[in-house]
């Protein structure tokens, strides 16, 4: 239905009509309004005195404020808002998270408009991730005689049915720039996300550093591990054998059968992107992006965080 409000103009004329003794229905007809309206006016006027047209608009002006929701910006929230922003969260895991834990939440667009706005961040939109994929180069470091293929991987592992089961890759620097890349892997049903940093794309430095990667964990941990064809991988054997572990090999060009990897090394390159000499990045710089990242709650993991899930499984190997 569409209405309009009475104008200080109609008030004005409707003070004039009431002074001179004119009926609800006359001004109405005057004014060209609804009877109603005409009375429900007059009787919101206060009875001791006559309808005055400056007050009668003041009383509404006052009324309109008070109608106006003042929304759920708070300064507190808006600290609690951008906290998480800079942790780099997304607005959408802000949202859950926040209604996972009973606080007080706000719709992801809403905080994506606040960000647009300027209200949070000073509006900075680095802090929001960005997605898309971009043609990589094509494979020509040789080829060598792969073990298992992922046809052979158990069913349970495809389902993320089971814990210890991690996906391998490479994150390396721009080509001809350095030799520096770091070795990521991450637990399929968990998520959990962890790198080690490489002085090369040898097989040694990926035997060393995968090495690494399983002695910080019990037993159990790492069952199955899934990789690519790459050459970084002719050391499977040598995993296979000492860390009693079966890895399979993804099809050539299928980087959708390894996605979660895939998905978490674009993670990675918010922090460090490509261009980046990896032979330079500190420890301690990549340890603190991955516990940025394994601290964010994910959808696919009912908001929680793929550090609560993977040390949920971690207790039932205790």
């Amino acid at each position: 239905m569409s209405y309009s409000h009475l104008s200080i103009i109609e008030r004005s004329k409707l003070e004039i009509l009431h002074r001179q003794g004119k009926s609800s229905r006359a001004i109405a007809k005057e004014l060209v309004r609804h009877s109603s309206t005409i009375c429900r006016e007059l009787d919101r006027a206060n009875s001791s005195y006559p309808y005055q047209a400056e007050h009668a608009q003041n009383a509404y002006e006052k009324r309109r404020q008070s109608s106006v929701s003042s929304g759920k910006w708070s300064s507190t929230l808006a600290a609690s808002l951008e906290e998480k922003l800079k942790a780099t969260w997304s607005p959408e895991q802000i949202n859950q998270r926040f209604r996972t834990e009973g606080l007080p939440a706000v719709s992801f667009k809403t905080i994506y408009r606040w960000i647009y706005a300027g209200r949070l961040v000073q509006g900075t939109l680095q802090v929001l991730r960005h997605k898309g994929k971009r043609q990589k180069p094509a494979e020509t470091r040789g080829k060598f005689a792969i073990g298992r293929s992922i046809s052979d991987r158990p069913q349970e592992v495809r389902s993320r049915e089971t814990f210890g089961h991690w996906e391998l890759d490479t994150v390396v620097s721009s080509r001809g720039k350095s030799k520096g890349c770091i070795a990521t892997l991450i637990e399929r049903k968990t998520r959990l996300y962890t790198a080690i940093l490489m002085p090369d794309r040898t097989a040694l430095s990926m035997e060393i550093a995968l090495g690494v990667a399983i002695s910080q964990y019990p037993t159990g941990t790492f069952l199955t591990a899934t990789a690519d064809r790459g050459k970084e991988f002719a050391c499977y054997a040598n995993l296979e054998t000492s860390h009693d572990l079966h890895v399979y090999f993804a099809d050539p060009y299928s980087s959708w059968q390894r996605g979660s990897n895939e998905n978490a090394n674009g993670l990675l390159r918010e922090f460090f992107p490509k261009g980046t000499d990896l032979a330079q990045v500190e420890d301690e710089d990549l340890a603190s992006s991955l516990d940025l990242i394994n601290h964010r709650p994910r959808k696919c993991l009912g908001w929680r965080t793929a550090h609560e899930s993977f040390t949920e499984e971690l207790s039932h190997l205790v």
